[in-house]
This record gives structure tokens, sequence and C-alpha cells, in this order.
């Protein structure tokens, strides 16, 4: 007959006879919080990694021309670029929630045979090379393209190197953030309140109308916003199908790069303007992105 010590009783499970695992995993959070002290082996790359990160950022600021900035930002050819790129990827962001929305809808509630494959192409302009993106532009929508010789022939409609060119460009590198933000919503929604409303008599499209667009909102702005800055960023694209000519299609990024050739404290100062912009979308996603979960 053996005994035991109450305190021993306690860690021990009284079904299983082993360790009661809640005050194992207790004893090593410790009063530090969950999963305690990080260890060195990891701390160290991470802090690298940090510092890889933010450091190019910190110097962008410490070489800024604070002094010049208002004369290098009050140019005409700077406001033209810059008002040139609020106005298209608003645009771009408008082209993409007209046609993303639905195609998002389609990914996440209709099945059909090579879903998965659409799936994959509707996100491969995320990881494909922008200036690929732009050179199948111009053989898709080009004078002489698949589809730009028709539309140049019946409508007398010719988008490269032109402000529409850069609409384009932008929305198809931009539209697979706001599909897969829209997708991603739509999945976590319960679809029982669209059946619910098709079963009291209203329509399919009355459904998504009234019930699933509130129930989606959040998903549908935020990825709204993400397609918003990738267009308001985008350069390769943009300079392979539409050009860069100033106040045409000239964009903000396309002029940092000119500037970067001739004047780089200009170059600093519009990347200083773009870097604001990004910081701005990062404070309106931080319920999304930069809250501990």
């Amino acid at each position: 007959m053996t005994s035991s010590s109450p305190g021993r009783a306690d860690a021990v499970d009284t079904l299983t006879g082993g360790p009661r695992l809640g005050r194992v995993r207790r004893d090593r959070t410790g009063p530090r919080g969950r999963g305690g002290g990080a260890p060195l082996p990891l701390l160290l790359p991470a802090l690298i990694g940090l510092a890889f990160l933010v450091l190019p950022l910190v110097a962008l600021l410490i070489r800024a021309p604070w002094r010049s900035m208002p004369d290098l930002l009050s140019s005409s050819e700077v406001w033209q670029a810059l008002q040139l790129s609020l106005v298209c990827a608003t645009a771009a962001t408008a082209v993409s929630l007209v046609i993303g929305v639905p195609l998002a809808w389609l990914l996440a509630r209709v099945e059909f045979p090579g879903r998965g494959l659409v799936r994959a192409l509707v996100t491969l302009p995320l990881v494909l090379p922008p200036v690929v993106g732009g050179v199948a532009l111009l053989m898709a929508l080009g004078r002489n393209g698949v589809v730009g010789r028709w539309l140049d022939d019946w409508f007398g409609v010719t988008l490269p190197f032109s402000t529409a060119g850069v609409v384009v460009a932008e929305a198809f590198v931009a539209m697979p953030f706001l599909v897969i933000s829209v997708e991603g919503t739509l999945r976590a929604a319960d679809p029982r309140y669209e059946e619910a409303a098709t079963t009291l008599g209203a329509s399919r499209f009355t459904a998504f109308r009234r019930v699933t667009l509130p129930l989606i909102a959040p998903g549908i702005a935020a990825g709204a916003v993400l397609a918003w800055a990738r267009a308001l960023g985008e350069f390769g694209a943009t300079i392979t199908f539409a050009g860069n000519f100033p106040g045409r299609t000239q964009t903000m990024p396309l002029a940092v790069y000119l500037a970067l050739q001739n004047d780089p404290e200009a170059a600093i100062a519009l990347s200083l303007v773009l870097l604001a912009v990004s910081i701005a979308v990062l404070a309106g996603l931080r319920d999304r992105w930069m809250t501990a979960s």
C-alpha cells in the first residue's frame, strides 16, 4: 500500500494517473505570459529581420531634404503625377469592385468544374512579375493584340500609352487583392442567411444585394483599400503597357524613377509621399492587421 503527499496528488490526473496538463502548461508559461521569453536562436534572426525591413525606411527619413521639401513638392510635374496617380488608382479600384466582387462571390459560393484552376489564374498576377503582366496586356490589348485589334477597328479604342491604359494596368495587378479579401470574407459568412432570403421569395441577386453585401462590407472595404494602395504603387506593368508620358501616363512611381536619375532629392521627396500614403493605408487597416489575436 503506497501513499502520496498532497502536493504529489495535486499534480496527478484522477482519471489517467498521469500529470495534469493544465498545471504543466501553467508552469511552462510562467508569470511572463504566453510562451515566456524568446530563445536566443530565434530572437537574434528576428531582430535582424526587423532591422532589414525597417532600416531602409529610417534611412529614407534621415536622408530626406526636409528644408527643400516644400519647393520639391510644389512643382507642377509632381502635382500632375500625384493627381494622375490618385485618379487612376481610384478608377482602377472602382473597376476592380465592379468585376472583382462578383468574381469573388462566384469562387466562394458556386461549385463548378475547374474552380481551383480559375482561382489560381485569378491570383496569378500576385506572383507574376509586373513587367511580364505589362507585356501580356500588350499582347492582349495592344493595337495588334488578340482583343486590341478589334477594339481599334470596331470602336476606335486604343488603350496602350494612354491614361485608360494606366487604369487597365493598375486594375490588372490590383484586383486579385480585392478578390482574395472578399472571397475569404464570403467563406467566413454564413450562407444560411442567403438561403433563408431565397426561401422567402427573394431572387439570388436580391439576396446578394440586401443580405450578403451588408455582411461582407468590411471585407470589401479592406480589399478595396489594399487594391487602391497596390494600384497607387504600380510601376512595372504601367511603364510597359502605358509608357511614361508626363501629364498623361506618368504616375508617382514613374516620377520617382525618372527623378532618381536626374534629381535624387526630388526622388526622395516623392518617395516620402508614397510612404505616407502606405502608412495611412496601414492605419486604416489597423483593426485587421495591427491588433493582437
